[in-house]
């Protein structure tokens, strides 16, 4: 008798104790004054930012598997000059590379550049579209990441760090900032492209932030949103009911314990009752005008970069906070005429040069873009070396974290400045060189959040998302 009654004690001590670790949790996540304003009980309730934010939304078009930056923006002609000759020892001694081997030769671009607009930005021919409105972007040269392999290299580009487990950028604006829509996620991802390997959902995840705050995916076939339509047998009443039922029991729950993941529970619930009427007039791209589907060169129906992009515009419209598209397909490493540099690159600057100026166009006629910020962009750039892989019957890069080219518009982006510079080659920055992280502290400051002060504590310590470093990139800045 005396063994039952001491296990019972220890069953009903570790109980009661995670029920309290629970209690400091919630307490921590909706009791508190995450940013100066009063708490809320809803997890996703609008709040203040630090200071006085340029923009609301972000829409982040991320290329997956790295855009070739010497082939669209970073014009080289001692490239063309040296094409086909082994690369100087001296620049790459030491260097670790993806795939590369032993003493690559130089690989000038096949393609044409030339300057446009007032602000003289230098593109390539295989971005037509994205000529049109150099004025209102900021091309950033000198990007450098840590990491050459995608996976880890697109989780560092959208957490901050190389391991799972961390929060996304989009679920620390949405911790940080809520959400303006009441009956749609905070955080919406669209991916496009064919499927290659890389970091997937975790890109998107919330990490150790309560799950309500991760990257909803729309999906481009069935329901956009698994079980947002009512199966057989049950409508709206008997949905709406069974809704209260389970608010109620799981409301009783939390009281008793304080579960920060039982709120979570009862916000995903009720966000999924609101979305089964909210998510299908939105994805209904058909409402939209003739004009507008020739602009984005959308059709609907189909999965596409371009029907994505139109959907972005309608997500920020209906105030969702941080809206992510994933085109893959840009790793063109040269093993076949598809992900080849003369072949495989005209076609997926095809699939997204027209959709991606079209969105910038949209939002700007709209009166939406300066509010909005748009970020363009991969997790890493390509080397000036050809690959040389298939016995070097086609042309290819490898990764190169070392420099790559992004761009940005709209949202406090001071437009028609082109920051950064590469060596003539193109393989180290030359000039004003720009980290991940202080591209982060960039993307929350113009939301107005200062990137050292949104923090969360995890495992003994005050984490954020860029980490132990990130300065804010004021040349970026209006």
């Amino acid at each position: 008798m005396n063994d039952a009654l001491r296990d019972l004690t220890r069953r009903h001590f570790f109980e009661q104790a995670g029920f309290g670790l629970g209690s400091i949790a919630l307490g921590s996540l909706l009791g508190r004054d995450l940013l100066g304003q009063e708490a809320s009980l809803n997890p996703m309730a609008p709040r203040k930012p630090h200071f006085a934010a340029k923009a609301k939304n972000i829409i982040y078009l991320f290329m997956m598997g790295a855009p070739s930056q010497l082939d669209l923006f970073d014009e080289k002609p001692k490239l063309r000059q040296y094409h086909n000759q082994p690369v100087p020892e001296d620049v790459i001694k030491g260097e670790r590379f993806a795939f590369i081997k032993g003493v690559p030769k130089l690989l000038g671009s096949p393609y044409e550049f030339r300057r446009h607009g007032q602000s003289g930005a230098t593109v390539s021919n295989l971005m037509p579209h994205l000529s049109t409105i150099v004025d209102d972007l900021a091309f950033v040269k000198s990007v450098h990441t840590n990491h050459f392999n995608h996976a880890p290299a697109q989780i560092f580009m959208n957490t901050g760090h190389t391991i799972v487990g961390r929060p996304s950028m989009g679920s620390w604006l949405t911790y940080g900032l809520g959400s303006e829509s009441n009956d749609l996620p905070g955080f919406v991802v669209l991916v496009s492209g064919k499927i290659d390997p890389g970091a997937g959902s975790a890109c998107w995840s919330s990490g150790f932030l309560p799950t309500t705050y991760q990257g909803v995916e729309f999906r481009s076939k069935g329901d956009p949103v698994l079980s947002v339509t009512n199966p057989d047998g049950v409508d709206a009443g008997v949905r709406g009911r069974t809704v209260e039922t389970l608010r109620a029991l799981n409301q009783k729950h939390l009281d008793q314990t304080g579960d920060p993941e039982i709120a979570t529970r009862i916000a995903a619930y009720e966000m999924a009752y609101r979305m089964q009427s909210s998510v299908p007039g939105l994805v209904d791209l058909s409402r939209e005008p003739k004009a507008i589907h020739e602009m984005y060169g959308t059709e609907p129906g189909k999965n596409s970069f371009a029907n994505n992009c139109l959907l972005a515009r309608r997500l920020v419209e209906r105030g969702v906070r941080f809206v992510q598209l994933y085109h893959r397909g840009w790793d063109h490493h040269g093993t076949n005429p598809d992900d080849d540099i003369p072949h495989g690159l005209p076609n997926l600057c095809r699939q997204t040069d027209q959709a991606a100026v079209a969105l910038v166009k949209d939002l700007k006629a709209r009166g939406m873009l300066d509010e909005t910020l748009v970020i363009w962009g991969g997790e890493f750039g390509r080397t000036p070396m050809n690959e040389s892989r298939g016995e070097g019957k086609f042309m290819g890069r490898d990764h190169h974290p070392r420099a790559f080219t992004m761009w940005m518009a709209g949202g406090g982006i001071k437009a028609g400045q082109t920051i950064g510079a590469t060596d003539d080659l193109g393989y180290a920055i030359a000039a004003d060189p720009v980290h991940v992280h202080d591209l982060h502290a960039t993307a929350l400051h113009l939301m107005g959040i200062d990137h050292l002060k949104l923090t969360t504590k995890f495992q003994g310590r005050e984490y954020r998302l860029t980490d132990v470093h990130g300065n804010v990139v004021k040349q970026l800045l209006a």
